[in-house]
């Protein structure tokens, strides 16, 4: 999907040419006064610029290129100049990342008993960094930025950036030191005390997804930070500017230029980092490819937000069909589907196809276009992915083509990136949970794309049936008032976030509440103090035991 410095070169395409970043800096601030002070870009002038933006890593406090980079193309433009140059890190230049995580005590940069100020300092710069993103100024140069690498409507991009400052809110003043919060208990005798604490785990990593390339990345890197750790945040090539400019802004808001590595490079070479600089702890978003991959490379020390194939199950009472539909389509295909708790499958008790949801959810479809982003590129499957495995479904006996099923019109992506129209494809019930068919119906495409399904009174044990054979576990939604058929559902369910009632949705990673899978010992959350310090810590016990007893007398050896 990216292409090298050398490869653009020879094939006479779009050139860049590295430029230092306080250069950079210096110049853009000088013609782009409306911007933040402490931005290195102009938003507007990505995949216009003929000189595309060049990312750069970070390393100990110092700003750096590579000796090649790869180009990101123009998500929307095929025509156009690219986005950006990011660094492709080579595995020959990662002695000074490799220094920097071998120099990160396993005791982490703070800790309950070490450096415990800067517990009030992360609760200042998450403050400080929370009333930035809530500025109109600030969060509009974000939502622009996301908009420009993962092309998504407005409301999508400046909700993410809304939930990012939320969650930086929620944590400023005493928040971050409440989270190493210790308990106790009285010991044996006189003189002793158990106490529990959190700890770090030292030089951690960070390998974030594309889809949400402010929020995702922004919610780990602070829990990692306000539990003591020193990250090295690998985030997606297509996305790094994002990050990048937030690290500018975190560094304006008082945070060390050392307390956190930014490096752009290709996966090999993540991992290459991972295991030559001890990295003790490692959190993945992103495929179950590579998740697996990774747990099996660091021996288990991994925590993973992998796929999400996530289910929809409309109860037997029917009532607000209007919203329910358009919750249908903003779960499916919003961000293009593009999100990990995107709804992947639909099972939708007979009551409501005869009440006419399946037509209201083919006419909310009708409704997106490029134009708005309301439905964009795909960024992980072309064209032809897309359109074959639909193809694939509509040779199961008993389906059909509910809606979409064909290419964009009148667009000009990229052909690395898929373009299609916002799809959804009929399987019978029965059918789906044939050995030969269940695993094609149950493979996430990550994009505008769902199944749907019937049942009626005396299948709901088919649709549990269904549920239990999914491979993972991550969001769910029981959309029904009806308490009974609530509590069937919930009780042989598994995922780990499920909403429940009318207004259920699969879609929905606030800062409110707990984010992530279950069932699965080696899941992640993300974004609430549970979330915190289950990934970012781990329970370290001290024992103090202190008063000998002035009568003691040695006892017999045992």
């Amino acid at each position: 999907m990216m292409l090298s410095k050398t490869h653009l070169a020879a094939t006479s395409a779009f050139r860049s040419r590295s430029v230092s970043a306080t250069a950079r800096s210096g110049l853009l601030r000088r013609s782009l006064s409306a911007l933040p002070s402490w931005a290195t870009l102009d938003p507007a002038s990505l995949g216009s610029n003929p000189e595309p933006y060049a990312v750069s890593n970070l390393v100990n406090g110092s700003w750096s290129s590579s000796q090649t980079s790869l180009v990101i193309p123009n998500p929307m433009d095929r025509d156009a100049p690219p986005v950006c140059t990011v660094p492709d890190t080579q595995g020959d230049e990662l002695g000074p990342f490799i220094q920097s995580m071998k120099g990160v005590p396993k005791s982490g940069v703070h800790n309950p008993l070490k450096n415990v100020e800067r517990y009030l300092q992360f609760g200042e710069i998450s403050r400080k960094a929370g009333a930035a993103l809530s500025d109109p100024a600030t969060a509009d140069f974000f939502a622009q930025t996301i908009q420009k690498t993962v092309p998504k409507s407005y409301a999508q991009a400046a909700g993410e950036v809304k939930v990012t400052a939320d969650f930086l809110n929620n944590f400023g003043g005493d928040n971050v030191r409440f989270l190493a919060r210790s308990f106790g208990n009285p010991g044996d005798h006189y003189g002793q005390f158990s106490h529990g604490h959190r700890w770090p785990y030292g030089g951690v990593a960070i390998v974030a997804p594309f889809n949400f390339p402010l929020e995702i990345p922004v919610l780990q890197l602070m829990g990692a930070l306000f539990m003591g750790n020193k990250p090295v945040l690998k985030p997606a090539e297509k996305c790094a500017l994002v990050m990048e400019q937030f690290m500018h802004l975190l560094h304006d808001c008082g945070m060390d230029t050392r307390d956190v590595d930014l490096l752009n490079c290709q996966g090999p070479v993540a991992e290459q980092l991972i295991l030559e600089g001890d990295v003790r702890l490692t959190q993945f978003t992103g495929s179950s490819r590579v998740a697996e991959r990774l747990l099996e490379v660091t021996k288990g020390k991994v925590k993973i937000e992998d796929a999400g194939f996530d289910w929809k199950i409309l109860g037997p009472d029917v009532d607000n069909v209007d919203y329910v539909a358009w919750q249908c389509d903003q779960d499916a295909y919003a961000c293009t589907g593009q999100k990990c708790s995107a709804q992947s499958i639909v099972f939708a008790h007979e009551n409501w196809e005869k009440a006419g949801l399946f037509d209201k959810m083919k006419g909310n479809a009708s409704t997106r276009s490029l134009e708005d982003l309301s439905v964009g590129p795909v960024l992980t499957q072309t064209t032809k992915s897309i359109l074959d495995h639909t193809s694939r479904l509509l040779q199961i006996p008993g389906s059909k083509l509910l809606f979409g099923g064909v290419e964009l019109e009148g667009h000009n992506i990229p052909e690395v990136y898929g373009a299609v129209e916002p799809t959804a494809v009929f399987v019978p019930l029965k059918e789906m949970l044939k050995e030969e068919h269940f695993d094609a119906c149950m493979t996430e495409i990550f994009g505008p794309f769902q199944v749907v399904t019937t049942y009626n009174d005396e299948e709901i044990c088919h649709v549990l049936e269904a549920c239990e054979r999914m491979s993972h576990h991550l969001t769910a939604a029981v959309v029904s008032n009806d308490v009974e058929f609530q509590a069937t559902v919930l009780a042989h369910t598994v995922n780990g976030t499920t909403y429940a009632g009318r207004r259920a949705r699969t879609t929905g990673a606030p800062q409110n509440h707990w984010f992530g899978p279950a069932g699965d010992a080696r899941g992640a959350g993300i974004g609430t103090p549970e979330a915190i310090k289950m990934v970012w810590s781990c329970h370290r016990e001290i024992i103090m035991d202190t008063v000998v007893p002035s009568d003691w007398t040695q006892p017999k050896a045992t």
